[in-house]
């Protein structure tokens, strides 16, 4: 499967279980995956449920899409991330990033 069909696998998937697009993507660095769960009318979709996409395997990375509102704005945070040095592929770890543009989250907030 080529990274753009994962892309769209992982988008159309996530798009069928979400009441909104959002409009910020937020990567939930260590000890920052519980801003997630301050969301409003949150849906929680787990990297497990999705075809395709990698699972973090860092302790305390939940690795979860959270969609809800913060402040009257549509986000989605992403409660673990993935590391080169799990043994992830260059593609591998662009592809929730990737995925966050798909849906068509137009700001990106990283932390760490």
């Amino acid at each position: 499967m080529t990274l753009q069909e994962k892309i769209h696998s992982a988008a159309e998937f996530l798009r069928s279980r979400i009441p909104f697009a959002p409009e910020v993507g937020l990567v939930l660095g260590s000890g920052l995956g519980d801003f997630a769960d301050t969301l409003e009318d949150a849906v929680r979709v787990p990297y497990a449920d999705i075809p395709n996409f990698p699972q973090p395997t860092v302790e305390g990375h939940t690795g979860a899409f959270v969609f809800g509102k913060k402040q009257g704005k549509n986000v989605v945070a992403l409660q673990g991330r993935l590391h080169y040095y799990e043994g992830f592929t260059q593609q591998e770890l662009t592809l929730p990033i990737r995925v966050l543009a798909a849906l068509g989250a137009k700001s990106l907030v990283l932390t760490n």
